[in-house]
Formats: C-alpha cells, sequence, structure tokens
C-alpha cells in the first residue's frame, strides 16, 4: 500500500472566496473522490483547527493499493477537477507519498 499525505497553505481570499470557504469546498471535493477511483482504499481531509505559526490550512491522507492506483488517482477526471481548483487557492503546496 501507498500512502498519499499532501498539505496546502491557502491565500486568505482567492477564487471570489474567503479561505475557509476554500478549504471547505477542497474537503468536499476531495472526499467525493472515495469509491470512485480504482485502487483508493481510504481518504480523509482535515482542515487546520488551531492556528498557529507554520501550520497549514488542509491536509490529505489517502492510501492506495499500490503506485500504479496512485498513478490513476492523480490523472482521473475527478480528481482533476478538485486539483484544478486547488491550484486557484493555495499558496504553498508539500506532500510526500511513502509505503505501508
Amino acid at each position: 500500500m501507498v500512502r498519499h499525505v499532501v498539505m496546502w497553505r491557502l491565500a486568505d481570499e482567492a477564487a471570489g472566496a474567503a479561505k475557509k470557504h476554500n478549504a471547505a469546498r477542497i474537503k468536499e471535493g476531495l472526499e467525493a473522490l472515495a469509491g470512485q477511483i480504482e485502487g483508493l482504499v481510504d481518504l480523509e481531509v482535515g482542515i487546520n483547527a488551531i492556528e498557529l505559526p507554520g501550520n497549514y490550512d488542509i491536509v490529505l491522507i489517502a492510501d492506495f493499493q499500490d503506485q500504479a492506483a496512485l498513478e490513476r488517482y492523480q490523472v482521473h477526471p475527478e480528481h482533476v477537477k478538485v486539483a484544478d481548483f486547488i491550484k486557484q487557492v493555495r499558496l504553498e503546496r508539500v506532500a510526500a507519498d511513502y509505503v505501508i
């Protein structure tokens, strides 16, 4: 299994909405991918609850059967839609993929 972890720092205002609204939209969009992509085993999305310097605003933790499943996820049309929105509202992105 491969665990895919991504964190984003969002702009205070982007795409005509405040950070809080955009974070909720990202969470909803990512969670909607559950059950749609072959090999996506589990998916969790969290919105930062404690404002501390250095904290990111939203995190994705997703488990895939294997690297091929992660690669399918990356190009899946529904994931691409969410990713395109995220690119509009994010300031930073960090990620790690590791075998579990």
